[in-house]
């Protein structure tokens, strides 16, 4: 039976795009799983202290990787999720089925083999196997890219690692400490997966919408790369509610990581200045990759949310951020995000009309 995704495959391809670890048999390495242990723990007090919520899931597990284990890590994820839209071309057999199984591979293990050489920490929060615990809401950090950056720009060590980890137990708490986020999230992505469907005359609307942007000289991709390319009304809906989800959700973690330990991590003002001076360095096939892919909408999420929160917060503090957490119905749509006032007015209304 041939599989829509030839997983094997995908996994080879990514770990030649990865290439070496630079430091991942090097002495250095000694004393990450420790160090990263330790920081884990204190970044979820000062996040938890600074959030206004805290985990209901216990505390944070950390698991330091290298490229590969993190490419495997991301390949199970992703076969668990696309699991829905993968059932309905299984089976599929010929030279037909078999090419675009391979195509498949090639095209998610390039883009993880990209990623690979760059993430530095991630949480990852879509494994949902219940019957392997151990696997279960993990904090991981890619010991060869922190390493790397760690001797490039000669970062203190005690202090990078402790910034890094304040960002992903940032993420866990938001999913972890808000009971209904994670399966609202998930349910918005399982809403763009279920309604796919491989249909040839979505070529052609793509291909008008690509035209139109060139036309108008706009960006085709800047509202989620390719897939929004080809998406429908209804999943383009859903891609706008997580669209601004993330958004809220990269720009809070941001906010709060820069204010949790404040004291402890004095070299955080450089650490951002190098972390967001590196996203511009890319080369012009990197950025394309980026754009095709919808990476670059992402990136822009960081600057949407950070300037959404501040807007917000200076009308009603912290507390009234937090009502974005209060319910599904509450959370800013992206165009909330980009125009504050409307979410402003909304949640003000509905304030009032209770």
């Amino acid at each position: 039976m041939t599989s829509a995704v030839d997983w094997d495959l995908a996994e080879q391809v990514a770990a030649r795009i990865a290439k070496g670890d630079p430091f991942s048999r090097s002495y250095h390495r000694e004393g990450m799983e420790s160090d990263f242990e330790e920081f884990t723990s204190r970044a979820q007090g000062y996040v938890e202290a600074e959030i206004g919520f805290s985990s209901l899931s216990g505390n944070a597990r950390a698991r330091v990787v290298d490229r590969r284990d993190w490419v495997r890590a991301n390949l199970a994820s992703y076969n668990r999720l696309l699991r829905p839209l993968l059932d309905r071309f299984e089976g599929k057999e010929g030279p037909t089925a078999e090419l675009s199984s391979k195509i498949a591979a090639v095209e998610l293990g390039s883009l993880l083999g990209w990623m690979s050489s760059r993430v530095l920490g991630q949480y990852d929060l879509l494994v949902l196997e219940e019957e392997d615990p151990d696997e279960q809401d993990i904090v991981y950090y890619v010991g060869p890219n922190i390493l790397s950056l760690e001797k490039r720009h000669s970062f203190p060590p005690d202090e990078f690692r402790l910034w890094v980890a304040l960002h992903e137990v940032t993420h866990r708490t938001q999913f972890t400490g808000v009971p209904w986020l994670r399966q609202y999230f998930l349910d918005q992505v399982g809403e763009l997966i279920t309604a796919a469907e491989p249909d040839p005359k979505k070529l052609f609307i793509a291909a008008g919408r690509l035209a139109e942007g060139i036309t108008k000289r706009t960006n085709p991709f800047a509202e989620g790369g390719v897939a929004a390319l080809f998406a429908t009304p209804e999943q383009r809906l859903a891609m706008d509610r997580v669209a601004g989800l993330m958004s809220l959700l990269e720009g809070h973690g941001d906010v709060i990581m820069d204010r949790a330990a404040l004291d402890q991590v004095p070299s955080a003002p450089r650490f951002g200045r190098v972390l967001r001076a590196r996203r511009k360095e890319m080369n012009l096939a990197t950025k394309l990759l980026q754009r095709l892919i919808g990476l670059e909408a992402k990136l822009a999420q960081y600057e949407q949310g950070e300037l959404f929160i501040e807007a917000v917060e200076k009308v009603g503090g912290p507390q009234l951020l937090n009502r974005a957490f209060e319910s599904a119905e509450n959370l800013p749509t992206i165009h909330e995000i980009r125009n504050p006032d409307l979410w402003l007015t909304r949640i003000d209304s509905k304030a009032i009309s209770i």
